[in-house]
């Protein structure tokens, strides 16, 4: 009987000591990400100022890039759905 009581309390020793490492590491892990989240953002080089004091050129340029990007992710989705149009058209043949 005191050998199965001894053996539980090693048991129970050592299961409880894995526990503590393992919550340290998790511990750890939480601190450098929370430590991460304190930095500050790296910050953009482009122009700050606001834009109504630019000159007009600058916003056509940005429209016409953000609507020129738009334009291509349509055509690249027209594209994927016309693939898988033609694999199903032709997938019992």
């Amino acid at each position: 009987m005191l050998v199965m009581i001894v053996s539980g309390i090693v048991y129970a020793c050592l299961h409880g000591y894995h526990a503590f490492k393992d919550m340290a590491k998790l511990g750890e892990r939480a601190a450098k990400r929370i430590d991460a989240m304190g930095k500050p953002l790296p910050c953009q080089n482009e122009n700050d100022t606001p834009f109504f004091t630019r000159p007009l050129q600058d916003a056509a340029e940005r429209y016409a890039n953000a609507h020129a990007e738009v334009i291509e992710r349509r055509e690249s989705n027209r594209n994927r759905h016309a693939q898988q149009w033609a694999q199903w058209r032709h997938f019992n043949d």
